[in-house]
């Protein structure tokens, strides 16, 4: 059930040190740009168990859920545990195989794949910063409409400072492994509400929790 994955940013999440750092369940890890500005990773934080901040995003999702860019897959089982159908997409195969070792069903695939249950997912989940996955997040706000069900909801954790930039980055891990460039977004919650409007989504709320942002997309 394999797709095609999108290259070149698949080859970036897919090789070391990002997959490696998964196998571990440890960082350090982080995204740097171009200008040797770093972004902390919080590997160790995907990991483990659904903090109090994830606790708010779960208990925002209605009907099935749809995780897009899951990682370790923390939020897919923990959906599955409270009775959602959920399915995570992570174009890592190291990801995937967390989540399931888990307990949780999950798919190595892009989301601009082909996927199950296109535009009947009750909720669709970009968290941990995966409004940032391609680096074009109109493009990404689109593909959230089809595969949402009239009526769902796109739950976005954005930055939280008030930032609006697409930029090309690596994964390094501080010890000189690094992967391929990739271009990457970063929004904070009003450039995010800004871009979905122009997706046809309406913004619902944000909320800020445990020094996290996130807003609460309708359609």
């Amino acid at each position: 059930m394999t797709a095609q994955l999108a290259e070149p940013a698949t080859r970036a999440w897919q090789a070391d040190p990002y997959a490696a750092a998964l196998r571990t369940g440890q960082g350090p890890l982080f995204l740097r740009r171009r200008d040797g500005w770093l972004l902390p990773l919080e590997v160790e934080r995907w990991c483990a168990e659904p903090d109090s901040a994830d606790d708010t995003v779960l208990a925002r999702c209605t009907g099935p859920v749809l995780d897009i860019g899951c990682g370790p897959g923390r939020l897919v089982t923990a959906l599955a545990r409270l009775g959602h159908t959920a399915l995570g997409v992570d174009v890592t195969p190291e990801a995937v195989a967390r989540t399931v070792r888990a307990g949780g069903s999950a798919l190595c695939r892009s989301v601009f794949d082909p996927l199950p249950r296109e535009g009947r997912w009750g909720t669709v989940l970009l968290i941990d910063g995966n409004i940032g996955i391609g680096g074009d997040p109109a493009v990404l706000l689109l593909r959230a409409v089809e595969l949402t069900a009239p009526g769902g909801s796109l739950l976005v954790e954005v930055a939280t400072t008030d930032v609006d930039e697409r930029v090309e980055v690596h994964v390094e891990d501080g010890d000189g492994g690094r992967g391929a460039s990739f271009w990457w977004a970063r929004l904070g919650a009003r450039a995010l509400c800004a871009e979905a409007r122009a997706a046809d989504w309406t913004p619902y709320e944000t909320w800020q929790t445990a020094g996290r942002h996130f807003v609460h997309l309708t359609r």
